[in-house]
């Protein structure tokens, strides 16, 4: 899943907002481990607060600790945007599917910090997040987008995704059904 709209509810951001809000403040890197605390505050602000992820249940710094570690094991990126020692933002992707006939195709996931939106970070992350995939020999890449989530999907047709599917209340959250669109790219 991907970032919501600015608009959408957020908490209260965890770090004060850096003065230079200008893309050029933010620089984009592979993740670290030290990183891990930047990344579970903004998971558990979407958790919280968007539909972006429909998981209700916060996680903890061992939960993305096995998320970070399972995702290096497997040879998956994890890329943070940051603004001076501030996460501002993620990306990564996984296996798309458990089988091995779809060993070439992953589903990402980008995350931006509430009050971080409107920087283009997303876009800046999902560029580095395709540029990491074709290095790498990712033959398709794919999105799964709740289907009011108008800005990310405006930013997935910016960078070449296209809907390939959209899936009628598949999921449930803050007491609504949630449709599905999937957005791919061939590279």
């Amino acid at each position: 899943m991907t970032p919501t709209p600015p608009d959408s509810p957020a908490a209260a951001d965890t770090a004060a907002a850096p003065a230079d809000r200008s893309p050029a403040a933010v620089t984009i890197r592979h993740a670290t481990p030290s990183d891990l605390a930047g990344i579970m505050a903004i998971y558990n602000d979407a958790v919280l607060n968007t539909t972006a992820i429909w998981n209700e249940t916060v996680v903890d710094l061992d939960d993305r600790r096995r998320w970070y570690d399972a995702r290096i094991a497997g040879g998956y990126p994890v890329l943070v945007a940051t603004d001076g020692e501030s996460v501002v933002g993620y990306a990564s992707y996984g296996p798309f599917r458990a089988f091995e006939g779809f060993r070439h195709t992953a589903e990402l996931s980008i995350y931006v910090a509430a009050g971080q939106r409107g920087r283009r970070i997303g876009d800046r992350l999902l560029g580095a997040l395709v540029t990491e995939a074709q290095e790498r020999g990712v033959h398709v890449l794919v999105a799964g987008i709740e289907a009011e989530n108008l800005l990310s999907l405006k930013l997935h047709v910016r960078h070449a995704f296209y809907e390939c599917a959209r899936m009628k209340e598949v999921g449930n959250k803050f007491n609504r059904w949630l449709d599905l669109v999937f957005m791919q790219r061939l590279l």
